[in-house]
């Protein structure tokens, strides 16, 4: 299983560099099922992996000229306020024992994966449809920028996501942003946000596995400049609905195993 969770590592980069989102989609459920991490613990690992990945992503971008720093940074700085406050005092108040439905025994970690296999559902459903041409707004709405980078944050701190299939609309529809530039902004706001979270955990004294932890980076990040190469050859749009399905299909997994087979 720990080979397999280093082949499906690849992924996760390939997801960020030709797409510019979807890797802790596939991060939590990748360390959770194949390399036996708690899913609490999960959502740290996925922090410093797609943020590191996204890093490079971001590097990239820069680069070709697709990088709005003033944006990112409106966006992040709402973002990052909510992330640390999910992470610093919501999360900790969830019990590892929540309720007993019957034979039934739901678990922090159980409804972590749900809420996250439900966030999996969501995300796959906007990546199968055929998107119509998001029409950008003449002038920036920065007040629905940091509304949303609050949610973003919300969503980042609980599940350890970076939320790229959030970020990546709000900022063409709401900042005017080229698909290319919503694409390396967004990567460094996801930057960002991993970053800081996970610098947060190990503040708070979670116990990391850095030999794990980075040998999956590398080959997420290996995955990445793979992606970026096959993003030359074969846009986004044409492979969004071939990797919505999968993560359809993953998505409905996690919820079966978790609250029909436990």
């Amino acid at each position: 299983m720990v080979i397999l969770g280093y082949l499906f590592s690849i992924l996760i980069g390939v997801s960020i560099g030709l797409i510019g989102a979807g890797g802790s989609i596939l991060a939590v459920p990748i360390l959770v099922y194949l390399f036996s991490i708690n899913p609490s613990l999960a959502t740290t690992y996925s922090l410093f992996i797609v943020g590191v990945t996204a890093l490079l992503g971001a590097l990239r971008h820069y680069q070709l000229g697709n990088l709005k720093f003033n944006l990112a940074l409106t966006f992040a700085v709402p973002s990052v306020v909510s992330l640390i406050f999910v992470r610093k005092f919501l999360l900790p108040l969830i019990p590892d024992s929540i309720v007993y439905f019957g034979h039934f025994h739901l678990t922090k970690n159980i409804l972590l994966m749900v809420v996250f296999a439900i966030l999996m559902v969501m995300a796959s459903l906007s990546m199968i449809k055929k998107s119509k041409t998001a029409e950008a707004l003449e002038k920036q709405n920065v007040p629905k920028l940091l509304l949303i980078g609050l949610f973003v944050g919300m969503v980042t701190g609980f599940l350890g996501a970076g939320g790229g299939f959030l970020i990546i609309p709000a900022l063409v529809v709401f900042a005017g942003l080229p698909m290319k530039q919503a694409v390396g902004t967004s990567l460094l706001i996801i930057f960002i946000n991993s970053i800081i979270g996970f610098s947060g955990d190990l503040l708070n004294g979670v116990t990391i596995n850095y030999v794990l932890l980075l040998s999956i980076s590398i080959i997420a990040i290996v995955g990445m400049l793979f992606g970026v190469q096959l993003s030359k050859k074969i846009t986004g749009e044409k492979l969004k609905p071939a990797f919505g399905w999968f993560v359809l299909f993953m998505g409905i997994y996690i919820i079966a195993k978790e609250l029909l087979f436990k």
